[in-house]
């Protein structure tokens, strides 16, 4: 028999499907002087190949792939079958599941847009210890436009 109201336990399960699906993006620190912007964006476990970042005149987009690894091959003496075991050695180069995996792999793409104009051309982007540090110098000159009014 269906109750016409849901169970708190449901409402559980609905939040724990919600997590699962979201998107997960990078925490980011961004800190502003009067010459510069600074952004600061944890990424643990991306290679530093996989990090594309690109400016525009007032926004700065950074994305990255983080990539699975292959678990580290068990020495020759854990592979190897207990006495009396009728269990294989895992076969050489098999991947084997992990028992519980919150690891998120795959691409992702963040975008930040700044209230003022960036030297594109200047900037410097460091990658250590899981951590992305990207400097943008604030634009010195802003270009105004006069447009005559015609008749």
């Amino acid at each position: 028999m269906r109750t016409l109201h849901p169970s708190p336990f449901d409402l559980f399960d609905r939040l724990e499907q919600q997590l699962q699906t979201a998107e997960r993006v990078p925490a980011a620190e961004i800190h502003e002087t009067e010459d510069s912007y600074t952004i600061a964006l944890e990424l643990p476990g991306v290679d530093r190949a996989s990090i594309d970042v690109k400016a525009t005149d007032r926004s700065l987009i950074i994305s990255a792939e983080r990539r699975c690894q292959p678990p580290a091959t068990p020495s020759a003496a854990a592979a190897a079958p207990e006495a009396g075991s009728s269990e294989a050695p895992a076969a050489e180069g098999r991947r084997r599941a992990p028992l519980l995996s919150e690891f998120r792999y795959g691409t992702w793409s963040r975008s930040f847009r700044f209230p003022g104009g960036i030297q594109r051309d200047a900037l410097e982007a460091h990658y250590r210890d899981g951590l992305l540090t990207v400097t943008a110098p604030k634009a010195q000159s802003l270009t105004t436009v006069s447009v005559k009014v015609a008749d």
